[in-house]
């Protein structure tokens, strides 16, 4: 498992309640790292966070350390079926890019 999927794991393990149910998929294309993760419908609420705080957070801490690996990573959260917590609601209301991460993109860590 690479760096940037460990980091992932580590990460909303240490925030889910059901840390069986955190899986993670890393695949590399042209346009760099994907990890999509999967958590259980009970702790979307934790990973989202309010306003999708704890995800943000999160993407901007990944994209940290794929530029210390000169890579681009990316995360797509998976809603699980039956996910009806209101974090989850406004996460996909939300633009999930409405971030600016540019103080970071090029960092040669």
């Amino acid at each position: 498992m690479e760096q940037d999927q460990q980091f992932v794991e580590y990460v909303i393990k240490a925030i889910v309640n059901n840390r069986d149910a955190v899986r993670t998929e890393r695949t590399v294309d042209e346009r760099g790292v994907l990890i999509t993760l999967h958590v259980s419908p009970e702790d979307m609420g934790y990973v989202i966070g309010r306003s999708g705080q704890t995800a943000r957070s999160v993407r901007t801490l990944l994209k940290i350390v794929g530029a210390k690996n000169n890579a681009r990573v990316t995360l797509k959260i998976i809603e699980p079926e039956g996910s009806t917590h209101p974090a989850a609601q406004r996460h996909r209301d939300h633009d999930r890019d409405d971030v600016d991460t540019s103080a970071v993109d090029d960092l040669s860590i």
